[in-house]
């Protein structure tokens, strides 16, 4: 006889447990019953349910990561997987964030959530939560986020549509695993590295960073501002593969003073698609030889919560380097 399986469903706000309020959508209802109105049939599988947060995902925050990843680690050795509700606007962060805070994660955490409300006749929230329940019954260990009958590595999705139900996409990396007709088909050679230490929560996170998108005629001041403001780090989502400008307004004596003052400077793509490679034209060059970090085929979400992991735990400009360097849990694609 099987062993009865156990899940555990942590709610944390979102569309999926919203209802209409005196102010617009707000989240009101309880994860247990979302459950009950979603999962039928699940055979040898027992199901608990904890509301942690209720909250509207713009307001989940660092602070919020951090409750989120103490819950799910306390829980993770007593079940067999966990399944997350959050909102759709900054789940991306929130799951990028929790891949390097649950280190040598043991089981499947898996995020879902919804663009129409659970109560809404034409809601995508059961399909949605019947996908991510069949990913965290897999066993296949790491952080997943499970939308649309798809499921991507947390550190590869994003959000590209604001209320379709094809909200998130996998971006440079092949989906993990897709509904089809038989279930639930995983990819299992895509799946992250096996765990191959015991399980830790590494919560602490350096908030001191900043994102700054590139854009033409950005006054390099902006650059001493940040610097003043005791920033630690800073991500800039640069032109195409990586180019910063230094026509009419000089960038490049002013990250070489950040390189100096030991500010990492990680530098992205705006382009979702293909990875930044700074080597290849000389607006990258010049950036690459006054220090900056290529965050290469990284998402943004991923490159910033890593730069606030990292930074909680090494200063200096190297060493950022070294671990922007390295493959932690699928989030950036190292050349062989």
């Amino acid at each position: 006889m099987n062993r009865e399986k156990k899940i555990l469903i942590l709610a944390t706000g979102g569309t999926i447990a919203s209802e209409a309020g005196a102010n617009g959508l707000q989240p009101e209802l309880k994860v247990s019953d979302i459950v009950a109105g979603s999962l039928h049939n699940l055979q040898n599988c027992r199901v608990d349910c904890r509301d942690i947060l209720s909250l509207d995902s713009s307001n989940i925050q660092p602070e919020e990561w951090q409750i989120i990843a103490r819950e799910t680690a306390a829980a993770c050795r007593d079940y067999d997987g966990i399944v997350i509700t959050h909102g759709t606007d900054t789940m991306a962060y929130t799951a990028s964030a929790l891949t390097y805070m649950l280190r040598e994660l043991p089981i499947p955490v898996v995020f879902t959530g919804s663009q129409l409300p659970f109560g809404h006749p034409l809601t995508d929230a059961t399909d949605n939560i019947r996908c991510a329940v069949a990913m965290a019954l897999s066993g296949c260990p790491g952080v997943f986020l499970a939308f649309d009958r798809k499921v991507m590595l947390g550190c590869r999705g994003v959000k590209v549509r604001t209320s379709g139900f094809n909200a998130f996409e996998s971006i440079n990396y092949p989906y993990i695993a897709q509904v089809a007709g038989s279930g639930l088909e995983i990819a299992r050679d895509l799946l992250p590295p096996a765990p191959k230490g015991e399980f830790s929560l590494e919560g602490a996170l350096d908030t001191r960073v900043f994102l700054l998108k590139l854009t033409p005629g950005l006054d390099p001041a902006i650059f001493d501002l940040l610097r003043q403001s005791r920033y630690h780090g800073i991500l800039i989502e640069a032109f195409g593969a990586g180019g910063l400008h230094y026509l009419h307004r000089d960038l490049y004596e002013k990250l070489l003073e950040l390189r100096k003052s030991e500010i990492p400077v990680v530098v992205a793509s705006q382009c979702l698609y293909e990875k930044s490679d700074l080597s290849k034209y000389e607006v990258g060059k010049l950036a690459l030889q006054r220090g900056v970090i290529s965050a290469q085929d990284m998402t943004s979400e991923a490159a910033l919560t890593k730069l606030m992991w990292v930074l909680a735990r090494t200063q200096g400009v190297e060493n950022v380097r070294k671990a922007f360097e390295t493959n932690l849990a699928g989030e950036i694609t190292l050349e062989q």
